[in-house]
């Protein structure tokens, strides 16, 4: 093993943050924040004309046990949360680690900016904080998958470059 390897290893604890992960985490941050503009951004709702199509999915979740209760707004606000959990997963993962907890922030000023766009530039569009409540749900539980997958790769990266070590100090 290259001294130069080494050394940067072992100044860090780490091996060096691999650059395919990082350009794969920026390339896919940006085609998300594409797809979420795309969604939140165009002139009538996701839903205008496809209510039926929503009504079945509905209907086809009760029959199978999903309690009544859950329904459109239920349904909307998860949805929310989905859309949000690959934004704050793709954004924790660009951060260097030292700055991670700046998805906290970004995530409600993004889902904000979002609604207030909505409201004002929008005519068949509205606001709602209980949108911005629910995309940053969704960009926090992003965030908390991102730290713990980068804890699961860092220990696993550590215990590659330890195992190496020993071998090469073996010859």
């Amino acid at each position: 093993m290259s001294d130069h390897v080494r050394a940067t290893a072992d100044a860090a604890g780490a091996p060096p943050a691999s650059r395919l992960r990082v350009v794969s985490a920026v390339v896919l941050l940006a085609a998300w924040i594409a797809v979420i503009l795309i969604l939140t951004l165009r002139p009538a709702p996701v839903t205008e004309g496809n209510m039926g199509g929503i009504d079945r999915v509905l209907s086809v979740a009760h029959d199978a046990g999903v309690p009544d209760a859950f329904n459109y707004h239920a349904l909307e606000f998860t949805a929310n949360i989905v859309m949000f959990v690959p934004f704050g997963f793709l954004l924790a993962l660009v951060l260097p680690s030292r700055l991670r907890w700046l998805v906290l922030l970004a995530v409600p000023t993004f889902s904000g900016a979002l609604e207030l766009s909505q409201s004002l530039f929008l005519e068949k569009r509205s606001g709602n904080i209980g949108d911005v409540l629910s995309n940053t749900l969704g960009g926090w539980l992003g965030l908390a998958l991102a730290v713990v997958l980068v804890a699961l790769i860092h220990a696993r990266d550590k215990r590659v470059v330890s195992r190496a070590f020993w071998f090469a100090d073996r010859g």
